[in-house]
């Protein structure tokens, strides 16, 4: 990239708040609020986990910026660890990602059941239904090789912040003085019980903050990195807690805290409150054209990922066929719509889908983060260079990040031991799979010497 085109520093905030906020804001703050005794606790989460993505976003600048390759999310894991290590957290990163397009196809699904089934008590069913429909639909959009255009982004992009205005908005309008009392502290909790409600209730919170780690992959198109890349990271995520706290806010005084926690499509809810009915369900509807699009944006994204790691021969060679008409990756496209597909069928609730997605996270995002160390001392000559991005504070930030991360993952074993062993059996899996498909290679190798 030219000096011209580099990315200044407001490109850069941008790109950091564009990367974060996405549809788990309407959605998410009903499970932290179910997860935690009291709103201190509620709002100290947000806190916490706008905190814990500075520490991420910075550790993985400066990753970035060590190893500016294409793709760098994808390479470190072989680079600093090993080619198994590489291959099974990056497919659980494509899982992953096909949970939160799960998870965020059952969210447009909860918002719009309510405009087109009002009367229907148990909706679970017809959930599942419209989420998987709104998979299917975009599957074969890309199957027939229609792309996303910019317009329809930049509509995603209006109708997104038109959405977080609107949930700001009555704050202007609700009467502070009918906040609900909350009951919800007792005498009787103990610290313990504190700390394990604050690691679920980080859960949540981690899944609405994720996406900042794609920084990675701007570390030399930079400009002045070793300036701009912590202000942008800074301001990025500044801008996204303020926006994170107002809007809990919001919730919290028109809803109020058992509200939230009884509630599913809050943002809904609140405007049905403030506005009447009918804006509840224009909300809903825009809401849901937000997740159509999002789904469609993961399912053109992620097989160009795994289309990517076969080219490495990571992946069998047979992911990288494409439609000779379409130019589309049959193969990768089909084998990440039904691994999406699979989960909301098994999943069923999106609450099923965080723990999932959120435990596989953990393990990419501690491994990745981890590699930050085997970096510094590798490429100990760049230190002095004003190219990269070098973080102050080492090691303190990657290690609070990396205890973060894994007192997540921790509490979500405790609270549900079989999404854990779950998710370690997919990373295992996937880790034989590459030494299975390893050996294969090996002896047609030496079949053909």
């Amino acid at each position: 990239m030219s000096k011209q085109a580099k990315l200044n520093l407001f490109d850069f905030t941008m790109i950091v708040v564009s990367l974060v906020i996405g549809m788990g804001i309407f959605r998410t703050p009903v499970n932290v609020a179910k997860a935690v005794p009291s709103p201190f606790v509620f709002f100290a989460a947000w806190l916490a986990g706008g905190v814990i993505a500075i520490c991420g976003a910075l550790t993985y600048a400066e990753i970035g910026s060590r190893l500016p390759v294409t793709g760098a999310y994808y390479k470190i894991f072989s680079y600093c660890y090993h080619p198994s290590i590489g291959f099974g957290v990056n497919c659980i990163i494509l899982i992953s990602n096909a949970a939160s397009l799960a998870g965020v196809a059952l969210i447009g699904a909860e918002y719009i059941t309510k405009v087109v089934f009002p009367s229907v008590n148990d909706s679970q069913t017809i959930e599942v239904i419209i989420a998987i429909a709104s998979v299917c639909i975009f599957y074969c959009v890309n199957l027939l090789g229609l792309k996303m255009s910019a317009r329809t982004q930049n509509v995603l992009t209006i109708i997104k912040i038109s959405m977080i205005l609107l949930l700001i908005v009555p704050l202007f309008f609700v009467h502070h003085t009918s906040l609900p009392s909350t009951n919800t502290i007792t005498t009787h909790t103990t610290w313990m019980e504190y700390l394990k409600a604050f690691g679920i209730g980080l859960v949540a919170v981690s899944f609405t903050y994720g996406g900042y780690q794609q920084t990675i992959n701007f570390g030399a198109e930079v400009k002045q990195p070793n300036k701009v890349i912590p202000r942008g990271i800074f301001m990025g995520i500044f801008i996204i807690i303020i926006l994170y706290l107002t809007i809990n806010f919001a919730y919290y005084s028109v809803i109020g805290f058992d509200g939230l926690k009884e509630g599913k499509n809050i943002a809904a809810i609140m405007a049905s409150h403030v506005f009447g009915s009918a804006a509840g369900q224009i909300l809903s509807v825009l809401l849901f054209l937000s997740v159509l699009a999002y789904v469609n944006v993961l399912l053109m994204s992620n097989p160009r990922v795994m289309f990517a790691m076969s080219e490495d021969g990571v992946l069998p060679p047979i992911f990288k066929q494409r439609n000779n008409k379409t130019d589309t990756l049959v193969i990768s496209l089909t084998t990440f719509a039904t691994v999406s597909v699979l989960i909301i069928f098994w999943a069923k609730q999106f609450d099923e889908i965080l723990s999932f997605t959120i435990f596989l996270d953990c393990m990419g995002m501690a491994l990745s983060a981890g590699s930050i160390f085997f970096l510094r001392k590798s490429n100990t000559q760049l230190d002095k260079s004003s190219e990269i991005y070098k973080m102050k504070l080492y090691p303190l930030l990657p290690i609070i990040f990396i205890a973060a991360y894994t007192f997540v993952g921790i509490s979500i074993f405790v609270d549900k031991p079989l999404t854990g062993l779950a998710g370690l059996g997919v990373l295992s899996a996937f880790i034989v799979i590459y030494f299975l498909m390893k050996k294969n290679r090996d002896l047609r190798d030496s079949k053909r010497l």
